[in-house]
């Protein structure tokens, strides 16, 4: 017996949506204890059914302990990214790249040139130069 493609879509069976529900959360489970095992990793799986049944698996002491990890790396990365936004902005002179992108908006638009000498617009090359760095560097980390 082959088979055949599934079209993803709910199942409308309550007895073939139970049945594929418990097959594939076996699988998955399967799956992840195999991932566990072959990469020596620690997995921590969660599956709540449509009744608000919980099946879990954990790879490692418990599952608690995988959970804790999780959010101690999430709080990591969010403090990161914040560090890293204003390290942008403290780089720039203090300016955000909102505010240079404005800042050379207005002098394309209103070029004002006796308001300007030669050190400011130097100052504001090289601020233009740490952004577009930091946002290529920022495109290519994504």
């Amino acid at each position: 017996m082959g088979r055949r493609k599934l079209e993803m879509k709910r199942i409308e069976d309550k007895s073939s949506r139970q049945v594929t529900f418990s097959k594939r959360r076996s699988g998955l489970i399967k799956k992840a204890r195999e991932l566990s095992i072959l990469c020596d990793v620690e997995v921590a799986l969660l599956v709540f059914s449509s009744h608000g049944r919980l099946f879990e698996f954990c790879s490692g002491n418990s599952l608690t302990s995988v959970l804790e990890r999780y959010q101690n790396h999430r709080e990591e990365e969010k403090e990161s990214k914040d560090a890293d936004a204003q390290g942008s902005t403290s780089e720039n002179g203090g300016k955000s790249h909102a505010e240079l992108l404005q800042l050379v908006q207005r002098l394309v638009e209103e070029p004002d040139y006796e308001d300007f000498n030669v050190t400011d617009l130097v100052e504001l090359e090289k601020d233009l130069t740490i952004a577009l760095t930091q946002t290529r560097n920022r495109k290519v980390l994504s």
